[in-house]
C-alpha cells in the first residue's frame, strides 16, 4: 500500500512537522486562533437546538445522553477521522482546500476531470453559502446573551449584532495583520475557559459520562424516527467549521494543526458539551441557554464579551476564505476578474476583494433580519455545511485511489462509510428546507449556475477569438519576407495562446501598419499547484530577431502581476525597461446574436458577467499610462 503523500506547510512558516522546530508552538497556537474559530463557537448554539429539539420527545436524561452521544462521535468520525486523520494528508504541494484537493485530483484521474471540476464547482457555491450564514448565527448566538443579563436587553441583540459585523466587514479594507496576531491567545483563552465551564458542572451529574457509548445516539436515532433525523441534522453544527482544518493546511502544516484538535481544542469542546448535558440533566430549565448558564451570574458580562470576540474571529476566518477562494476561483476561470488588493507586504495571503466583502455583508443582514434568532439560523446552517463535506469526500475517492495508489476495495472500505454518515446528516438537514433550509441551496444554485455559464462563456468566446487570429510562426515568415515599418522601442501582447498573434497585433498592423523593433507575446498561465517556484515561474522563447514568447506560470493561490513577469525577464537576460514599453491589450465588446450556442438566458448573463469583470489592466498591476487598448466587437 502507498503512503499517502507527506503534507508541507507553506513556505513563509518553514517546516512545522516535529516539536523541536522553534515554530511548532508558534504555528499550534496560531492555528487555534484561526483554523478553529468556526468549530470552537459552535458549544454556543449547537447542544442547546439539538437538545431543545429532542427534549419533545422523552425524558430530557435519555436526550440528553442521545445527543451527547451523537456528538461525541460526530466530531471523532467527522473531524478526527475524516479531516484530521485523513484528508490533512491529501495535501497539493503542502495546501489544502476544495480547490486544491479538486487540482490534486485532476491531475491523477484525467478522465474523471470534468466530473472533478463539476465537484469542484459545486463545493465552492456550498461554502459561500456557509460564509453568509456563519457570521450570522455566530454573532447572534453570542449576543443573545444579552438576555440573561438583563430580558429587557432583547430588543438590542439585533442591533448589537449588526453594528459588530458593520465594525467587522468595515475592517476588511485595511488588512487583518496586526489584529491576527492576538487571534490564537483569544481562541487559546476560550477553549481553556470552554474546558472550565463544562468542568465545573460534569460532578454534578456523572451519569452523562454513559453518551461515550455510541449505542445512546443510534438508540435514539433509530427509537424517534423523524424526530431523531431532526435531531442529527442540528447536533451536526458542532462539526461546522471542520472543512476549516484541511483548507488552512498550507498556513500552518498538518501537525501543528492535528496536535492542537488531538491534545486541546477537541477535548476542551467535549468537556462543555458534556458540562451543559450535565447541567441540563439537572436543571431542565437551563434548556433556554445552557451554554451561559454554565457560568456564575457574576460571569456573564466577561462571558459575553469573550464570545463576542471568538465569534468575530470565528467570522473573520470564513470572510478570509472566501477572498482566498474567489481568488483561486478567478485563478482557474471559474468567475470574472475582481479587483484584489494585497493588504500586507510581507504576507501573501493578506488579500482583499472588495465586491466580494460587501456582497457578502448585505447577504449576512439579510439573513438577519430574515431569521432573527440563532434558532431559527440553525435550521439553514447545516445544509451548506453537510453538502460540502459530501463533496469533499467523492474527491478525495479519487485522490486516495489514483495519487495513493491504494486498492480500490480498501478505497471503499474508508470513504463508503465516511459517505454514508455524511449523506445521513444530509438528508437530515434537509428535513428543515422549508425552515431555512432553503437559504444555503438557493446561495449554492445562484453561484454554481455563475461558475458553470462563465466556463462555457469564455470557452465559447476563446473559440470565437481563435478564428480571427493567424498562427504566430506564418505571421512572422510573412514579416520577414515584407517586413512593414517598424518603430522603436518594446511593445508586449498580452494574450491566451503564445502561439496565434492576438487581435491587439492584427489591428495595429492592420490600421497602423507599424511594428514594435521587439514584440513580447506574454501568456499568463494558472496551473494545477496551489504556487510556482520562483524559478519555475517563466519561460522566454526568441522566436525570430523581432519575437519573443514569454509564458508565465502562476499557482491557482497566487495573483498574477506584469511588472514581477518583467523583473523575472530581466534575470533570464531578456532586459525589458518598462518604461519604454508600450502593452496592447484586446478589449473585446460582447453582443448577442440570434446564433448564438448559448441559451439566451445564459448569452445575457455572461455578456453581463464580462462587463463586471476588473479591467485587465489594474488586474494585472499593468502601468496605466503604458497601456494601448484595441477594441473588437465579438457577436457571442
Amino acid at each position: 500500500m502507498a503512503q499517502p503523500q507527506a503534507s508541507l506547510p507553506a513556505a513563509d512558516f518553514g517546516s512545522a512537522e516535529g516539536h523541536d522546530n522553534k515554530n511548532f508552538w508558534a504555528l499550534a497556537l496560531g492555528s487555534v486562533g484561526v483554523v478553529f474559530g468556526d468549530i470552537g463557537t459552535s458549544p454556543l448554539y449547537a447542544f442547546k437546538e439539538a437538545i431543545t429539539a429532542a427534549s419533545h420527545h422523552g425524558t430530557v436524561a435519555e436526550a440528553t445522553l442521545g445527543v451527547l452521544s451523537l456528538i461525541f462521535w460526530s466530531m471523532t468520525l467527522v473531524v478526527t477521522i475524516k479531516y484530521v486523520l485523513l484528508l490533512l494528508r491529501a495535501d497539493n504541494k503542502g495546501e489544502g482546500g476544495m480547490f486544491a484537493l479538486m487540482a490534486l485530483g485532476q491531475t491523477v484521474a484525467r478522465r474523471s476531470a470534468p466530473l472533478l471540476g463539476a465537484l469542484g464547482i459545486a463545493g465552492a457555491s456550498f461554502f459561500y453559502g456557509d460564509a453568509v450564514i456563519t457570521p450570522a448565527i455566530s454573532v447572534l448566538s453570542a449576543v443573545e446573551g444579552l438576555r440573561l443579563i438583563a430580558p429587557q436587553f432583547e430588543v438590542a441583540v439585533i442591533p448589537v449584532a449588526l453594528v459588530v459585523l458593520t465594525g467587522l466587514f468595515w475592517m476588511q479594507s485595511h488588512g487583518t495583520a496586526r489584529v491576527a496576531r492576538f487571534f490564537g491567545p483569544v481562541m487559546a483563552l476560550w477553549f481553556a475557559v470552554l474546558a472550565l465551564g463544562g468542568l465545573m458542572h460534569i460532578a454534578d451529574n456523572l451519569h452523562v459520562l454513559l453518551a461515550l457509548n455510541p449505542l445512546y445516539g443510534i438508540e435514539f436515532v433509530y427509537s424517534n424516527g423523524v424526530l431523531g433525523l431532526t435531531v442529527m441534522g442540528l447536533v451536526f453544527l458542532a462539526c461546522t467549521g471542520a472543512e476549516a482544518l484541511y483548507a488552512d493546511l498550507g498556513h500552518f502544516g498538518r501537525r501543528p494543526i492535528t496536535v492542537s484538535w488531538l491534545y486541546f481544542v477537541m477535548p476542551a469542546l467535549i468537556l462543555n458539551y458534556f458540562g451543559q448535558g450535565a447541567l441540563v440533566m439537572n436543571d431542565a430549565n437551563a434548556i433556554e441557554n445552557p451554554f451561559y448558564r454554565l457560568y456564575p451570574q457574576y460571569a456573564l458580562v466577561p462571558m459575553l464579551i469573550l464570545s463576542t470576540f471568538a465569534t468575530v474571529i470565528a467570522c473573520q476566518a470564513v470572510i478570509t476564505g472566501a477572498f482566498s477562494l474567489t481568488r483561486q476561483a478567478i485563478q482557474l476561470g471559474l468567475i470574472p476578474r475582481f479587483e484584489i488588493r494585497h493588504t500586507s507586504e510581507s504576507v501573501a495571503g493578506q488579500i482583499y476583494i472588495p465586491r466580494v466583502n460587501w456582497i457578502l455583508f448585505i447577504f449576512v443582514v439579510m439573513v438577519i433580519f430574515a431569521f432573527r434568532t440563532s434558532s431559527n439560523l440553525a435550521a439553514a446552517y447545516g445544509v451548506s455545511v453537510t453538502a460540502a463535506m459530501v463533496i469533499d469526500t467523492l474527491m478525495a475517492f479519487f485522490v486516495i485511489w489514483k495519487c495513493w495508489r491504494w486498492p480500490l476495495w480498501r478505497v471503499a472500505l474508508v470513504v463508503i462509510p465516511l459517505l454514508m454518515i455524511e449523506q445521513a446528516f444530509f438528508s437530515a438537514n434537509l428535513l428543515k428546507l422549508f425552515e431555512g433550509g432553503w437559504v444555503p441551496l438557493v446561495i449554492a444554485a445562484m453561484l454554481a449556475i455563475i461558475m458553470f455559464s462563465w466556463v462555457k462563456g469564455t470557452k465559447l468566446l476563446a473559440k470565437l477569438t481563435k478564428r480571427n487570429e493567424a498562427d504566430l510562426d506564418w505571421l512572422v515568415r510573412k514579416l520577414e519576407a515584407k517586413p512593414p515599418h517598424r518603430v522603436p522601442g518594446t511593445a508586449v501582447f498580452l494574450t491566451g495562446d503564445p502561439y496565434a498573434a492576438p487581435t491587439s497585433m492584427m489591428h495595429n498592423l492592420k490600421h497602423n501598419r507599424v511594428m514594435h523593433e521587439r514584440n513580447i507575446l506574454l501568456s499568463i498561465r494558472t496551473v494545477e499547484t496551489p504556487r510556482v517556484a520562483r524559478h519555475e515561474r517563466i519561460t522566454i522563447e526568441r522566436v525570430s530577431d523581432h519575437f519573443i514568447r514569454i509564458v508565465a506560470r502562476y499557482g491557482f493561490m497566487e495573483t498574477p502581476s506584469v511588472p514581477k513577469i518583467l523583473e523575472h525577464a530581466r534575470r533570464k537576460d531578456c532586459n525589458i525597461d518598462i518604461g519604454a514599453t508600450s502593452f496592447f491589450l484586446s478589449r473585446r465588446s460582447l453582443r448577442k446574436t440570434p446564433k448564438s450556442e448559448l441559451p439566451r438566458w445564459q448569452e445575457r448573463l455572461f455578456i453581463l458577467l464580462a462587463a463586471s469583470a476588473e479591467d485587465a489592466t489594474t488586474y494585472f498591476q499593468i502601468p496605466t499610462d503604458r497601456v494601448v487598448e484595441v477594441g473588437t466587437q465579438v457577436a457571442i
